[in-house]
């Protein structure tokens, strides 16, 4: 039988489901936005020492966080981190540019194939014309 730690008349309560005791593989890393950081830091500063702690706690914060986004504030980093992350978006002449480029490679490989082809049915051409006047030509072996 397992016990809670809820206190009914000095007495522990039973539960029927065990608690999920699975610990995750990984722990997940926590993102905070700009303006969460700044939001928090202006209260953190507006509190008392003493009701600090309380928002530190009710947060799941550590004062090294603060330290370190007071830092960022005051650099200016803050307002650079409110921008989305990744890979900053291509103007549209650019995205424009590539596009081109694109078509150009697949079209220049296009005329590569075209050219053989060309170069092909010319030598066939040729071996053609060479064949049918070989043919109409008597031969040096039969008499005329």
């Amino acid at each position: 039988m397992l016990m809670t730690n809820e206190v009914s008349d000095r007495h522990a309560v039973p539960v029927d489901e065990p608690a999920d005791a699975e610990v995750p593989e990984r722990a997940k890393r926590r993102v905070f936005s700009a303006q969460y950081k700044l939001r928090i830091l202006a209260e953190y500063e507006r509190r008392s020492p003493v009701m600090r702690s309380a928002l530190l706690r009710r947060e799941g914060l550590y004062t090294s966080s603060i330290s370190e986004w007071r830092r960022q504030r005051d650099e200016g980093a803050l307002h650079a981190l409110g921008g989305t992350r990744g890979r900053p978006p291509a103007q549209p002449t650019e995205r424009e540019v590539e596009r081109l480029r694109q078509e150009v490679a697949r079209l220049q490989a296009e005329l590569g194939k075209a050219q053989r082809v060309i170069d092909v049915q010319r030598k066939l051409s040729a071996l053609l014309e060479q064949l049918a006047t070989g043919s109409a030509e008597p031969s040096s072996g039969e008499p005329t």
